[in-house]
């Protein structure tokens, strides 16, 4: 027969046990060294792009060289001064390729006439596998130790080598998408 509720024993429920998060906090640990350990192995490369910025001060009296490299699908086109008029037209090789090695003499020749511009605007009109757009900033970027040597004045007023060729890159036309696969 059943007992009556008043007589019944009310079942005690163990005590709250903490859970043992040691095995957890290991884990953790394991996963944060493997994730530093495995960074320290990967070389990260970044080129630096910078920003247009709207300028209050005074213009300079010396007019910008405003270079602009504008990419397409027949071949790069050079364009210099405000407003920008075309200069010079790198055709793409016979295997289809931009011609990175014509348009890197052509913008040493700029450079010895123009020796205190750093900055280029690039304006890829085309979609554009990522490999190639890094092969012709590296072209208007890099000066090698085998190219004609330049001269210019630093700051003191001290003539000196220059090292690069324009490295200060800003893009233009930021809605082209840059594909990342070859074709």
């Amino acid at each position: 027969m059943y007992k009556a509720p008043s007589r019944r024993k009310n079942k005690s429920r163990p005590a709250f046990t903490k859970p043992n998060l040691i095995p957890i906090l290991d884990a953790v640990f394991i996963f944060i060294f493997f994730l530093l350990m495995s960074a320290s192995f990967i070389k990260i490369y970044e080129i630096p792009s910078d920003v247009p910025i709207i300028s209050s001060g005074k213009p300079s009296k010396k007019k910008p060289l405003a270079l602009t490299l504008v990419i397409n699908n027949n071949g790069v086109q050079v364009l210099t001064g405000v407003p920008s008029k075309p200069v010079n037209f790198i055709k793409k090789t016979e295997a289809g390729e931009y011609d990175n090695e014509a348009l890197h003499r052509y913008l040493i020749q700029l450079k010895k006439r123009h020796k205190s511009e750093r900055g280029v605007i690039i304006e890829p009109q085309i979609d554009l596998v990522y490999e190639k757009l890094v092969k012709i900033m590296d072209a208007a970027r890099i000066l090698r130790p085998t190219d004609d040597a330049i001269y210019g004045k630093s700051k003191e007023g001290i003539q000196e080598r220059i090292n690069v060729l324009f490295d200060e890159m800003i893009f233009s036309n930021i809605s082209s998408i840059v594909k990342t696969r070859a074709k």
